[in-house]
């Protein structure tokens, strides 16, 4: 009796070199839309699912063949990992490939901040080139500045080694571990950061300790000329708090990638303020990451496929669970 072929379910289209990489392993299916409902009833024949979208936990209930869930990228808050765990399904992903990239978006939207692109850019195209002008004398150079990076993972990593090495900026960080300290980076407290830092920018990771992280009173802490950046994910910030003051100009203007609510409401508050940039989570999408997060995952795909453990497995308690389900695996 010849063997099904093997489904691997991707949530959205993947980079040409990792639906190359795939070929031939299985049938790369991209699933037809990201409600819940449709992405479990897709995945209930898959043996992989490979993920840029938040997974519903009943998908781990139906789908009797699925062997890994596969983050496209590092963020493991799009997998649910009880309900992965207790279905005896192996969790990876790929972190530290896209932290270029976020990086240096952080330093763009610093420097579009600082020298008030949105500002010069609207009355340079609605009222003319002097109106544009005009702004170049409230400019300020990003050189000297004191950067806080909360969060010392690759991408925090990343941050601090263009900031030092490419623009003298002094860096400050706040992490975990508190060591050991990168070249040029100082630790200070969550507190201590918040109050020093002119550039203040969340690179940290969802977890129930960092929800909330920024709070009301912490932005309250920050330099009226603070500018703060966020690349981490948006329920680490107090919405409601950073509005505030945002629209009593207590700090000097955010750069925003990652939201509460995704997609932002178009009439959300943040699109109001002329020293707010928007981005919609594409901080680490670049044609560069992109390849190498889907190369990255459609090699964890091949090695589970082959009866292997992925590289970067994130939950190994489900191993002995994992086995029981596929017991011819190696």
């Amino acid at each position: 009796m010849a063997q099904t072929v093997p489904k691997i379910l991707s949530t959205h289209p993947l980079h040409p070199r990792a639906s190359a990489k795939l070929a031939g392993a299985g049938q790369l299916v991209i699933a037809s839309a990201l409600d819940p409902a449709t992405l479990t009833a897709e995945a209930k024949d898959a043996d992989i699912v490979i993920v840029r979208a938040p997974l519903p936990p009943a998908l781990f209930e139906g789908a009797w063949k699925l062997r890994a869930a596969i983050r496209h990228g590092a963020g493991l808050d799009m997998i649910p990992m009880e309900a992965a765990t207790a279905a005896g399904v192996l969790v990876a992903n790929v972190p530290a490939v896209n932290a270029r990239s976020v990086a240096e978006h952080v330093i763009f939207t610093a420097l579009a901040l600082l020298r008030q692109f949105r500002r010069v850019d609207r009355d340079l195209r609605a009222k003319g080139w002097l109106a544009g002008r005009e702004h170049a004398n409230a400019n300020i150079e990003l050189a000297g500045k004191t950067i806080g990076i909360v969060g010392l993972g690759a991408v925090g990593q990343a941050v601090g080694h263009i900031a030092a090495h490419g623009f003298d900026l002094k860096v400050v960080a706040t992490t975990r571990s508190m060591q050991p300290a990168p070249e040029k980076v100082g630790f200070l407290s969550i507190d201590a950061l918040v109050e020093q830092s002119d550039i203040i920018v969340l690179c940290c990771p969802l977890t129930p300790e960092t929800r909330g992280l920024i709070s009301r009173e912490r932005i309250a802490r920050m330099k009226p000329t603070a500018l703060f950046i966020n690349v981490s994910r948006g329920p680490v910030v107090d919405d409601d708090a950073l509005i505030e003051a945002l629209r009593e100009r207590r700090i000097g203007g955010a750069a925003l990638d990652v939201f509460s609510t995704q997609p932002l409401p178009s009439n959300h508050p943040y699109f109001g303020f002329d020293n707010v940039i928007i981005t919609p989570h594409m901080a680490g999408i670049t044609e560069e990451s992109m390849m190498r997060m889907g190369v990255g995952a459609a090699g964890e795909a091949l090695l589970v496929l082959a009866g292997k453990l992925p590289v970067n497995l994130r939950n190994p308690e489900v191993v002995d669970h994992y086995r029981r389900r596929f017991p011819l695996d190696l």
